[in-house]
């Protein structure tokens, strides 16, 4: 899932955490927070090299997200 090749986008992070499915959006890997709910309901996003199932997991600094083509560092 996790293509070494892609850049890496960092997301600095405002407050404690952010829920999964608004990281997604908010990085622009999905259009809509619909198509994010379905790329993590569907075991297609890893958090820390595991799959995620939980929408709204929160993200915490010094995590990363992967997929298909993105690697999201949270800072």
């Amino acid at each position: 899932m996790n293509d070494a090749k892609a850049p890496a986008i960092t997301f600095e992070l405002d407050g404690d955490y952010i829920p999964l499915c608004d990281l997604l959006k908010f990085c622009q890997i999905t259009d809509s927070g619909g198509a994010a709910k379905h790329l993590v309901a569907d075991g297609r996003v890893r958090v820390d090299g595991r799959v995620e199932l939980r929408k709204a997991c929160k993200i915490r600094a010094g995590q990363v997200v992967t997929g298909d083509g993105y690697t999201i560092r949270v800072v």
